[in-house]
């Protein structure tokens, strides 16, 4: 039996998972940057039992090639992702630690059941 707040635990890293190794690597640039963070949030917004997405870009990590653009780093990526399964919502965020794009599970929540069950 799967109870909601672990499958709401579950969903949260999969789309960190999924973020993560869909987008790493992509080219980036400070004039694209809130496009990328747009579209990125758009896409795993998508996906099912994600209620909230936040994603932002840490600019001063960019490092620009010879053709004037980065790539972006898993180290860049600062995520704030909540799932929501039935009554359980899990907080989950991706975030620099040292120098480790570290994903985390903040916190689950599971809402009482109402008294008219």
């Amino acid at each position: 039996m799967v109870f909601e707040r672990e499958q709401a635990a579950f969903e949260a890293g999969i789309k960190l998972g999924a973020l993560y190794h869909q987008f790493i690597g992509t080219p980036v640039s400070p004039v694209t940057v809130p496009k990328l963070e747009e579209a990125i949030e758009q896409s795993i917004g998508l996906q099912p039992f994600v209620e909230q997405v936040r994603v932002r870009l840490d600019r001063a990590a960019m490092q620009e090639n010879i053709f004037g653009y980065s790539e972006l780093a898993g180290t860049m990526l600062s995520v704030d992702l909540v799932t929501r399964v039935g009554r359980a919502s899990c907080h989950a965020r991706l975030r620099k630690e040292r120098d480790y794009p570290l994903m985390e599970i903040v916190k689950c929540h599971e809402e009482p059941e109402s008294a008219d069950h």
